[in-house]
């Protein structure tokens, strides 16, 4: 078992789109391609690339972790089962790694490792959700994944109208569970700004019937401590499915403080990049596994490798997988979420082109999609982003 070529290219996902913390007006986004041959006359290509909200990562693919994965011992890339190991590969890209620091190696790593397990999964001529149960979960996968419609973003010269279309178009494409927005009103009071989003939820509320178990709010990480309090006094009645990274992600001691004050759901850890601060986030960060969701992202933090290590420590602080709901909305996660057990995934229907959404003959129906039986992580079912990465 060999790599025998890696490839790489930057891609353009720029957007007049904006959360409460960044705009998005010259992200990018790495794909890579990697060949895999298993030394009995069969190879496969893998293609991964990272998830939205972190830039292309060119430099440290190119100088450090391409070729040291072009050097990786061919014994540690061979599985028992007599398939390809991505772990073997990932410990042979972190050689010479000093341990913290997690930034922007781990998404370098993520879009490396994310093209392994296609190619390990193709190599056995398998889905990836397959081969992932086969592993890990004596063979159970789960017959469909819950799944929900992310957007609400800011944009020039959108109204709460245009948000109301743009939520009502996620149901008319069968979801039934959607998210927005929110603390993004720029160079506005505090109470402005939230007597402005209040307006916009209850819109979107209206819309859903008024059940706020179909509406989840994300604040990307934008809020203090008394905003966040107060935002939480605010939503606390209207029993939203979750309230999103109202803090810095680092910020263990004021996220405990928040969840001693705010009973519903909340929601954080996609701007975590490695099993220990995540660990970290479970130890100090006061959320409650009877009801807090987390959204590590496998694709920014180190890959599927890290994110087995990320589960494995969940469990060990008695949490369950199905509190998992990982950022990003693609489809490697999406593969992980049936394969592993997961409690669903994150989709982007309408941004993020062509990284967002799944394959194209998926239909969504009540916010549950049903995966394909393509071999690998199933880009190739994907018209627009396989064109993006044949090219590579």
């Amino acid at each position: 078992m060999r790599i025998t070529s890696v490839r790489d290219g930057v891609v353009p996902i720029a957007s007049a789109i904006a959360n409460a913390f960044i705009d998005f007006s010259k992200m990018t986004a790495s794909v890579v391609a990697v060949t895999v041959a298993d030394g009995a006359g069969r190879q496969a290509t893998g293609y991964g690339f990272n998830s939205n909200g972190r830039y292309a990562q060119p430099g440290l693919l190119q100088e450090r972790f391409i070729p040291r994965l072009l050097e990786a011992p061919e014994a540690a890339l061979a599985h028992p089962d007599g398939g390809l190991e991505p772990g073997g590969a990932w410990a042979a890209m972190m050689r010479n790694e000093k341990p913290g620091g997690h930034g922007d190696r781990s998404v370098a790593v993520g879009v490396l490792d994310m093209a392994l397990w296609d190619a390990a999964a193709k190599l056995k001529d398998v889905p990836l959700w397959r081969l992932l149960a086969d592993r890990y979960r004596g063979g159970a996968a789960d017959d469909t994944a819950w799944v929900y419609a992310a957007g609400g973003y800011y944009y020039p010269g959108k109204d709460v109208a245009a948000l109301v279309a743009e939520m009502q178009g996620y149901l008319d494409r069968g979801y039934s569970v959607v998210k927005m927005k929110i603390g993004g009103a720029p160079g506005t009071a505090l109470r402005d700004a939230l007597k402005e989003d209040v307006q916009r939820i209850e819109a979107v509320l209206k819309l859903l019937g008024g059940d706020g178990q179909r509406l989840c709010v994300d604040a990307n990480g934008r809020f203090g401590l008394h905003a966040a309090l107060a935002y939480g006094a605010a939503l606390a009645p209207y029993n939203l499915r979750w309230y999103e990274e109202p803090l810095d992600p680092l910020d263990y001691a004021t996220h405990a403080t928040l969840a001693e004050h705010y009973t519903p759901p909340l929601a954080t850890g996609e701007n975590l990049f490695s099993m220990q601060d995540a660990r970290n986030l479970i130890r100090h960060g006061g959320l409650r596994p009877d009801r807090d969701i987390l959204q590590f992202d496998p694709a920014l933090a180190y890959g599927l490798v890290e994110y087995l290590r990320t589960l494995q420590m969940l469990e060990a602080h008695g949490w369950s997988p199905r509190r998992c709901v990982p950022h990003g909305g693609h489809q490697f996660a999406l593969n992980i979420a049936v394969g592993l057990g997961l409690g669903g995934n994150e989709s982007y229907p309408e941004v993020f082109a062509p990284f967002g959404g799944f394959a194209d003959a998926m239909p969504v129906q009540d916010s549950r999609i049903r995966m394909p039986d393509l071999p690998g992580i199933g880009f190739e079912g994907k018209a627009d982003l396989w064109a993006v990465l044949r090219g590579l």
